[in-house]
């Protein structure tokens, strides 16, 4: 009966620890974005940022003045939500967008391309 427990809780502690691994792979894989450039002119910040492999878009560009974000454009992915996302958040502080992009998810993918835009203004 001993050996019956102990091979129990074997198994759920590898299960456990199979568990954990797996979701610090997907926080990696998820937080994997690159920003590729960042620079200020005149004032105005221009960031371009390649996202997670996760999302569709393949590329982020950015303006901020003053905190405020002046343009958002998406390369590759909808078409349709990535130019919503960008003409929603016009105008917007960096840090309203955050608040509101922060954790949204794309099915099972663990992020999505405005959640991506949220961790590269967070970088920032």
């Amino acid at each position: 009966m001993k050996k019956i427990i102990i091979a129990i809780f074997v198994a759920f502690v590898s299960v456990a620890a199979g568990a954990q691994e797996q979701q610090q792979v997907m926080e990696q894989s998820v937080n994997d974005y690159n920003i590729v450039s960042d620079e200020v002119v005149d004032g105005v910040r221009y960031v371009t940022a390649t996202p997670s492999a996760k999302v569709c878009s393949k590329q982020i560009d950015i303006e901020i003045k003053d905190g405020i974000i002046q343009k958002v454009v998406y390369t590759r992915g909808c078409e349709g939500n990535a130019k919503g996302i960008g003409a929603l958040i016009k105008d917007m502080s960096v840090e309203e967008a955050i608040r509101r992009l922060d954790g949204i998810t794309c099915g099972k993918r663990g992020t999505s391309c405005p959640d991506q835009l949220a961790r590269i203004l967070k970088a920032l």
